[in-house]
């Protein structure tokens, strides 16, 4: 695999390799900090801090663990500390919505709100249960990975994700029937 050939390289004391390693996962890292953080500048903090970090410990990986699950690690870790040392706040994004045709208007903004609740729901879920949404559902992890990635035994991961996806599912229904206001 030509990710194994760049670790070892990078291990080994290869600057380009580890350069190339770092351009390969800097936007699953970045995807993984904004869907914690909510945040764009606290992501991007977030995900140079876990860039360095991976940068200055590559000789400390080990193949005991796929290289993926130990920077899921990593900036998961990094997040997770951020999010408890700031108090968490409720941000409006105003998004442009495009329309590609003008056909099925009505669909596309339902769609549009109900991308937002789903966004709203999770945001709510306790921290522990929106880090294991995200890494299963928005960065497809295998609960042996997020297992792994959390340092959580398998059974205590499937709990999680069981309740948040109950959580969830409640908290939809809520907004559907107009119960629960941002």
């Amino acid at each position: 695999m030509v990710e194994q050939g760049l670790i070892r390289a990078a291990q080994a004391g290869d600057r380009d390799a580890l350069i190339t390693l770092l351009r390969e996962i800097e936007g699953t890292v970045y995807k993984t900090a904004f869907y914690i953080l909510h945040n764009e500048q606290d992501a991007l903090d977030a995900s140079q801090e876990a860039l360095i970090r991976v940068y200055t410990k590559i000789g400390s990986y080990e193949e005991k663990a796929q290289f993926k699950t130990w920077v899921q690690r990593i900036v998961t870790n990094i997040c997770i500390d951020k999010f408890r040392r700031t108090k968490p706040t409720v941000s409006i994004d105003e998004h442009e919505m495009v329309f590609q045709d003008k056909h099925n208007v009505e669909r596309e903004v339902l769609s549009g709100y109900l991308a937002q609740d789903i966004r709203e729901a999770i945001d709510q879920l306790p921290e522990h249960h929106r880090t294991v949404i995200v890494l299963r559902y928005l960065q497809d992890f295998s609960y042996n990975e997020i297992a792994d990635c959390l340092d959580l035994p398998l059974n205590t991961v499937k709990s999680y994700l069981f309740r948040a996806r109950q959580q969830l599912q409640n908290r939809l229904q809520e907004y559907q029937k107009g119960g629960v206001s941002g």
